[in-house]
């Protein structure tokens, strides 16, 4: 793709992982299109209040990713990593008995990436680096699980349940009464593993525990527990 004439008519596929951003000043990331995933354009996008309601193509083109309807800014540098798809994308159809089965990749998923070299990444959501939701997105689209991208809406996709009947690959939300703001995946034996920021975390991937007995930083994320949630279905499938 050599020019800047994207159209709202087709659906576009990313030839390789992409930043989207929260703004047209693509200064700030909002999440990451990984390489496969599929986007459409916006023409009127009204993201950041008055003034960007318009496409603002010199710098910036305003997109929504298909699997899970997230809005932001690709940079207009990138539209050459963008392909016309042939087959648009159509959610898959996945039972609760499915989801179950799937569990243990999906645990093992955010084991693999623990693994590697990380650090927490402000909207990210394609290894090695990543934020909270964005670890959650990718883990469970890897085994091809759309989940929202952000954690309180995280929250509201997932069927809630008690703390008493958390069982591994259920989430773990954390925040303020108003929402959630973080989340993790729920291992056994009161452990969960997720992506923590620099300032109040890890600076990446690790496992603490649903305890006041943890370490400190256990122990302020239990301080902000809001609850948990199950997912029995996939982005699209409502």
């Amino acid at each position: 793709m050599t020019d800047y004439q994207l159209s709202d008519k087709v659906e576009y596929q990313c030839q390789t992982n992409i930043n989207i951003y929260d703004s047209p000043k693509c200064d700030r990331l909002a999440t990451q299109a990984a390489m496969g995933r599929h986007l459409r354009v916006i023409l009127e996008f009204p993201i950041g209040g008055k003034g960007e309601t318009e496409n603002h193509q010199e710098s910036a083109i305003a997109v929504q990713l298909c699997e899970d309807d997230y809005p932001g800014w690709l940079a207009v540098e990138d539209i050459h990593l963008l392909i016309v798809t042939k087959t648009p994308y159509q959610a898959r159809v996945i039972s609760a008995t499915e989801i179950r089965e799937l569990l243990p990749n999906v645990i093992a998923f955010t084991h693999h990436a623990m693994n590697q070299p990380n650090h927490y990444l402000w909207g990210g959501t394609v290894g090695p680096n990543y934020d909270c939701s964005g670890l959650m997105q990718a883990a469970w689209g890897s085994v091809g699980i759309w989940l929202p991208r952000d954690a309180y809406q995280q929250e509201a996709f997932t069927q809630p349940i008690a703390l008493t009947s958390l069982e591994p690959g259920d989430l773990i939300f954390f925040g303020s009464v108003e929402k959630a703001t973080h989340v993790g995946l729920y291992l056994n034996d009161g452990r969960y593993i997720h992506s923590s920021g620099k300032e109040l975390g890890r600076n990446g991937i690790g496992i603490d525990i649903l305890s006041e007995d943890g370490d400190h930083i256990s122990q302020t994320y239990y301080r902000q527990l809001r609850g948990a949630g199950r997912v029995v279905r996939s982005y699209g499938n409502r």
